[in-house]
């Protein structure tokens, strides 16, 4: 399963020397829920090689206007804590697995 990203564990999520791929998503969002299992199966395809991540925007607003998130889902790719990469609305898995591998 994807860690669920909050206010309290935000900064220790990205303190890793692997790729971080983060979900932002809502549970009234049709596309969200379409991509959230791609999403559960790359966090365990990348178990111990990436950490694949969730913020739930309702719920923690703060994040997604840290990044500029307007259009959800939007998925972050970051490298030492910053983003080299994003994706905005539902897209296949093998579009998010190629970036994260690029990043790899």
């Amino acid at each position: 399963m994807a860690i669920e990203i909050n206010a309290s564990n935000f900064e220790e999520v990205l303190k890793t020397d692997k790729p971080v791929m983060i979900d932002f998503w809502a549970a009234w969002c049709g596309p969200c829920r379409m991509i959230a299992p791609l999403v559960d199966e790359l966090s365990t395809e990348y178990e111990g090689r990436a950490v694949i991540a969730k913020v739930d925007v309702d719920a923690n607003q703060e994040i997604a206007l840290k990044y500029g998130v307007r259009n959800i889902p939007t998925i972050l790719f970051l490298k030492n804590g910053e983003v080299v990469d994003k994706s905005v609305g539902a897209v296949p898995k093998n579009v998010l697995s190629d970036k994260i591998d690029a990043h790899l």
